[in-house]
């Protein structure tokens, strides 16, 4: 039920702050994971930044649906229609960098957006 739940607030909810971060639009991207404190592992994503404060980001068949609000994000991990995860945690921008951490798995994301 709570999954049914995030994923409802993640499509209809808007939040009501603006946020610093790009435009609207698709991105190409580099999506960075680091567990714990091992190196980051990297690799390229599609990134669609969609209106309200919200990201899609593929990774082959892997999409990360994140909400952004005014001090969290929103996380829901999705493989084709069946949700694998999610989570909510801290996020900051810095410059076309999205930082944010899942703090019960002890994991550190980093998406860096280019055109």
């Amino acid at each position: 039920m709570r999954r049914a739940l995030l994923l409802l607030a993640w499509a209809t909810a808007a939040p009501a702050w603006a946020a610093p971060g790009p435009g609207p639009g698709r991105y190409d991207g580099r999506f960075c994971v680091s567990v714990a404190q091992a190196a980051p592992a990297c690799g390229p994503v599609q990134v669609e930044v969609l209106r309200e404060q919200r990201l899609r980001v593929r990774i082959a068949d892997i999409v990360y649906l994140l909400a952004l609000r005014s001090s969290q994000l929103d996380v829901v991990l999705m493989h084709g229609t069946m949700q694998i995860d999610e989570f909510a945690g801290p996020y900051e921008w810095a410059g076309e960098a999205l930082q944010f951490d899942d703090l019960q798995k002890r994991t550190r994301y980093q998406l860096t957006l280019t055109r």
